[in-house]
């Protein structure tokens, strides 16, 4: 049984709707109760409840309406029929109009427990279902990897905010790792088994934004040809993420501050206040306090945002974490048969790199790089960075082209001098010399006639 369900209960019997109440309540279930289908509607539209028990047959609103209304504006809102003998044929066609099943009158308590706890646990699943589906292509992973002591007082700081309720902020340029941050906590929370809920707020529209979030009702707009649930209303009970909050306009965050203040939210076009119960993890790239000073980001919404704030460094001030992170994505996207390892040269390369686009963008590097690279070796050229770092790593870290005197060469020279000065060594055995170099044949080919290198 999943504990404190909410579930409502609507028949014309008053005394039938008492002591049904009583017994359910027994079981750990949070009940109301309605003496007709009008009443029903008003509470459904109220509050978010989890299973409908209906009587098929009352006098004014009867339970088909009842059931037409709920298939429109909560899908994954669970009915169970109750029926006379004589509904039964009626019953079955509700089941074809999205009733969960039906029971006869007079009911046995055991019996209906059981599909009361079945059908509970199919709005479990459909709900889970949505959210797998909905990450498959996102590829989420809660393994952060990464050795360096900024990273680690980054973890120790969201292992501390996990264990509260609060909202958080997690800070860091585009590519830190933001969203696996946020999924981090989610996962180490005490909301771990509950839903966990991504908007990205600079992706969408205002209005559409606005529909995502908090749902809309039928005819609200010129497509709502349905009523649809909000992103707040499926992750109740879970975490919602709101990333790039930064982007989120002036005129939608007087609503969000509204449900970070108490839970409630209308949906568009709807009259009525709904609650869900989430916790919300935003993330930003920019600077949040200054968007305020220039009245770009509402002070208050900051406020009520910003309990706990989350700073992730960029990947250039934690370099100990670079080889780490390019060996882990050759791992996960190497092929079995053939897999692939960084050249020491590479691997100077990547270090001297700057990384604007962060980790993101080394994952986007090592992706390509292993598409180039024609041996088991990739290769600097392989990386295609977008400045030439394995020549500043040549540089700075290859004496034998340098002469002792003052001469100031031009990094195209360091490498010529480099490159003749180990074919030499190696007396011109290309292949010998490819590998030293941490470059391909065809490689070392095109410099050795770009550079007019002549064999002596």
């Amino acid at each position: 049984m999943l504990k404190n369900s909410k579930i409502l209960v609507c028949d014309d019997d008053e005394t039938l709707c008492y002591l049904l109440k009583e017994q359910l309540l027994e079981e750990g279930f949070l009940v109301d109760t309605v003496y007709d289908g009008s009443l029903a509607i008003d509470a459904i539209k109220r509050k978010n409840y989890d299973l409908l028990l209906l009587d098929l047959n009352m006098r004014d609103v009867p339970g088909e309406e009842v059931l037409k209304f709920v298939a429109e504006y909560n899908s994954s809102l669970q009915v169970v029929m109750l029926t006379a003998q004589t509904d039964v044929r009626n019953a079955i066609e509700c089941i074809k109009l999205g009733a969960y099943d039906f029971i006869t009158k007079p009911y046995n308590f055991d019996e209906l427990l059981l599909t009361i706890n079945r059908a509970l646990e199919h709005k479990d699943l459909i709900v889970k279902t949505a959210l797998l589906n909905e990450q498959v292509n996102r590829k989420l992973s809660t393994r952060i990897i990464g050795n360096s002591s900024e990273l680690q007082r980054v973890i120790n700081l969201a292992n501390k905010s996990a264990v509260s309720d609060s909202n958080i902020l997690i800070e860091g340029e585009t590519g830190t790792g933001k969203e696996l941050f946020a999924e981090y906590i989610h996962k180490k929370s005490s909301r771990h088994d509950q839903p966990f809920v991504v908007i990205n707020c600079a992706s969408l529209p205002d209005q559409l934004i606005e529909s995502e979030l908090f749902g809309h009702e039928k005819g609200a707009f010129t497509d709502a040809k349905s009523t649809k649930q909000g992103l707040v209303e499926i992750a109740h009970g879970g975490t919602l993420f709101l990333d790039e909050i930064g982007e989120l306009s002036l005129s939608l965050q007087p609503k969000l501050l509204r449900f970070l203040e108490n839970g409630e939210y209308r949906r568009i076009g709807g009259v009525t206040n709904l609650n869900s119960n989430v916790r919300v993890i935003g993330a930003t790239n920019r600077n949040l306090l200054e968007e305020a000073d220039n009245k770009n980001f509402r002070r208050d919404l900051l406020f009520r945002l910003n309990v706990i704030t989350l700073t992730i460094p960029p990947l250039r001030e934690r370099k100990e974490d670079i080889l780490v992170l390019a060996n882990h994505f050759l791992e996960v996207k190497s092929s079995i048969k053939s897999p692939k390892k960084l050249s020491p040269s590479a691997e100077e390369s990547l270090l001297h790199y700057d990384f604007p686009g962060n980790i993101r963008e080394l994952e986007h590097i090592i992706e390509r790089a292993l598409i180039f690279a024609e041996d088991e070796h990739i290769a600097p050229d392989d990386l295609n960075l977008p400045v030439n770092a394995h020549k500043i790593a040549i540089q700075k870290n290859i004496s034998l082209a340098i002469d002792d005197s003052d001469e100031i060469l031009s990094i195209d020279d360091v490498e010529k001098r480099h490159i003749a000065k180990t074919l030499n060594v190696l007396n011109w055995d290309r292949n010998k010399t490819a590998v030293k170099l941490g470059i391909s044949p065809k490689t070392l080919y095109t410099k050795i006639r770009k550079y007019q290198i002549k064999k002596f």
